[in-house]
């Protein structure tokens, strides 16, 4: 008898993938919780050490920085790691890993002393390190593990859909959390709370990590051969739009954190913003990015990624020049501001993740990711140091708050403004001009999409004599 395992027929390898795909959605909605908490900045990392434990601006920019010097560090782990293991079952290690930190905090943060800053903030800083590590590591196999399951053809809408059911969540965590972090006075408790519920989601969340597949299932395809180390550094060079890429990636990370996180910092101190108000700005973001990924799925599977990035990116940092006369006066601006912001911003984002997918090529595939998250980290992880200490010395000299942070605010624009002409010199493969996105941004129905109007203008796009014959007909 013949022993050898047929092999699985196409509809098989379908059912897997489409499987697979849906539980890396219910596995992302899960994980939420962690992962919004797990950013350099967030209303729960912000209001922990600028309400709940006060820290001093150098020790919120390095707390800020560590994620990102983590980024890098893990270009020397990772490797080895998946040299030896398979993707899945170390993703599932590193979050497993990752979430056993965040248990540590909540546990400890009974023990830790507002009236002692050096002291919180340095095992502020010791935690941060560790879980941020098992988080690089956790990204960077996640990245190469999508890279393998979802085909390329997939990605833009997928990613999309994806994005669009995980802003829902982090809509109602970030929600959730700012009115609980304010209706419980900052407390101890109430972080650990939050915590709790955070820790018991992302323990749910390993079930779906469980039932996605290695890889993308393939019947007649063999696995192409793995290249030395020397093989793969040339393949990176002949790769000159990735490298141009991640050129951009650094510019775009030193713009985004040198004082990205002193906006949140700004807003509470300088607004007087409850979290409450925090939270409804943060989930007027999500729901930009709700109503406006599919629009943006569409267009980045049509025109490309960078044609449309450039365009996401030119329309959402003109408006955070208005962040140099935010006053208490005139805060409510801020609400039209961070959901137009995070219409914008998803597709920005989302650009980000599938060019890289696009551009990374497959004999090098972990090395370009790596060298890709180490580069853009390192400037990552200067930068809010930077931020922190100028910001520091600026108000140390005695000028009015206000007006440093005023000052300061000017950067991300600026920079980020430049960065637009590095990303448009990329060379990507089948994506069109930019002036093909602004052409489809002309037509109102698809502009109203991505700021999540459609149902309006749908109405007024009837006639009224369309309007009559369906109320007539019953």
């Amino acid at each position: 008898m013949n022993a050898t395992p047929a092999r699985p027929t196409l509809a098989q390898n379908r059912e897997i993938l489409r499987l697979g795909m849906r539980a890396s959605v219910a596995e992302g909605v899960l994980a939420t919780p962690v992962v919004t908490m797990s950013l350099p900045v967030n209303i729960f990392m912000t209001a922990l050490v600028a309400k709940g434990f006060p820290l001093s601006k150098p020790d919120i920019g390095a707390a800020s920085s560590l994620p990102f010097a983590c980024n890098f560090l893990q270009v020397f782990i990772t490797p080895l790691i998946t040299r030896w293991a398979r993707a899945k079952p170390t993703a599932i290690i590193a979050a497993t890993l990752h979430t056993a930190c965040w248990a540590w905090l909540g546990w400890m943060l009974p023990s830790l002393s507002p009236d002692d800053p050096v002291g919180t903030g340095r095992f502020l800083l010791i935690w941060v390190f560790i879980s941020s590590l098992f988080n690089a590591v956790l990204a960077v196999v996640w990245n190469g593990w999508m890279h393998d399951l979802v085909p390329g053809r997939l990605r833009g809408r997928y990613f999309s859909q994806r994005n669009r059911f995980i802003q829902g969540a982090t809509l109602v965590f970030v929600l959730g959390t700012g009115c609980g972090l304010s209706w419980g006075g900052y407390s101890a408790r109430t972080f650990q709370v939050i915590i709790a519920i955070a820790c018991a989601c992302r323990v749910a969340s390993l079930f779906y990590f469980a039932r996605m597949p290695d890889r993308q299932p393939r019947t007649h395809e063999k696995q192409a051969a793995t290249l030395p180390l020397s093989g793969q550094v040339g393949v990176l060079r002949r790769s000159h739009s990735l490298l141009l890429f991640i050129v951009f990636g650094a510019v775009w990370s030193f713009a985004s954190n040198c004082f990205g996180p002193f906006y949140h910092v700004f807003m509470f101190e300088q607004l007087d913003f409850s979290g409450v108000q925090v939270g409804i700005l943060a989930t007027l973001t999500a729901l930009g990015g709700i109503v406006s990924l599919p629009v943006w799925g569409g267009l980045l599977d049509r025109y490309g990624n960078k044609a449309c990035m450039a365009f996401a990116l030119g329309l959402w940092q003109a408006q955070n020049f208005l962040w140099c006369i935010i006053t208490p006066a005139n805060s409510t601006i801020l609400y039209g501001m961070w959901f137009w912001g995070g219409a914008l911003s998803a597709g920005f984002i989302l650009g980000q993740f599938t060019i890289l997918l696009k551009l990374i090529p497959a004999e090098a595939r972990n090395l370009a990711i790596g060298l890709n998250l180490a580069i853009t980290s390192i400037v990552a992880a200067l930068s809010p140091i930077i931020g922190g200490e100028v910001l520091a010395r600026l108000l140390a000299l005695g000028y009015a708050p206000l007006d440093v942070y005023h000052l300061v605010f000017l950067v991300q624009p600026m920079v980020s403004l430049l960065g637009c002409i590095l990303l448009l010199r990329i060379k990507e493969p089948a994506s069109s001009p930019l002036s093909s996105v602004v052409g489809a941004m002309r037509n109102i129905r698809t502009l109203s999409g991505v700021l999540g109007l459609s149902f309006f203008v749908n109405y007024l796009f009837v006639s009224p004599a369309e309007r009559v014959s369906k109320r007539t007909v019953k």
